[in-house]
């Protein structure tokens, strides 16, 4: 499982406008990606549409999938609520990767490429024994939009390709990869959350860490930053 960037300020529509940073590099999405995962925050309190199952509500969070007909796998969505993590601090804390592989207990390997302006990351993901490790090749974008009068941090995140990160024996590569993440106040010191993935892992999982990782997993892993949030902070602040 997945940073900044912007570009000049534009319209996405008569109730949306995009407030970009400044020199931003090749775009890899479009303002209207980036708005249609920043609405999904409006959905937080009817969940997803009628075609999203709801499968599970854990620690906090609502969990919905659909079946994505072309590959036979599931999309997800959650969404949910980060106490006394401020928004623009999950959205910091997200897109700084040298620090999550700090606090991620998954993530094991790290690397960037930069070319041509734009940053491609490789990491590879722990899987429990007896399973092979997964790693990714993908790039991210972080957008800091204003809808409908409310802030909002979007990150999107999709597979990539580099010629610096081949594919390794014993390691399977994951090819087929996309994930995004909304970030808005929850009108006191926390962040409404809401988070979307797909991945094809390649192989034949066991049912149990599908299950675990769907239900358990991803609120975890939000969890996980909640807390690495505070430390980021204090960090800074000592800095």
């Amino acid at each position: 499982m997945s940073r900044g960037g912007s570009a000049n300020p534009a319209a996405a529509s008569t109730s949306a406008s995009v407030r970009n940073r400044s020199e931003q590099p090749p775009r890899s999405f479009t303002n209207e990606q980036f708005l249609s995962i920043g609405r999904e925050l409006t959905r937080s309190s009817e969940g997803a549409d009628p075609s999203w199952q709801l499968i599970a509500q854990s620690m906090g969070f609502n969990i919905y999938r659909h079946r994505e007909e072309k590959s036979g796998l599931y999309e997800y969505k959650i969404y949910g609520t980060l106490e006394n993590c401020p928004p623009d601090l999950c959205a910091e804390v997200y897109m700084d990767l040298h620090y999550r592989i700090k606090w991620d207990e998954f993530l094991k390997e790290l690397h960037e490429d930069t070319r041509d302006g734009r940053t491609v990351i490789h990491w590879e993901v722990k899987f429990p024994f007896p399973l092979t490790n997964r790693d990714y090749v993908f790039i991210h974008e972080r957008q800091d939009m204003e809808v409908d009068g409310q802030k909002l941090y979007v990150i999107l995140a999709k597979s990539a390709s580099s010629p610096k990160f081949p594919e390794k024996n014993g390691i399977v590569r994951v090819k087929n990869y996309r994930q995004s993440v909304a970030f808005q106040s929850d009108g006191k010191k926390g962040s409404k959350v809401f988070m979307s993935y797909f991945d094809d892992p390649g192989g034949k999982l066991p049912s149990w860490l599908v299950n675990w990782a769907t239900k358990t997993g991803v609120p975890n892993f939000l969890r996980s930053m909640q807390k690495a949030c505070l430390t980021y902070r204090k960090r800074k602040t000592s800095s």
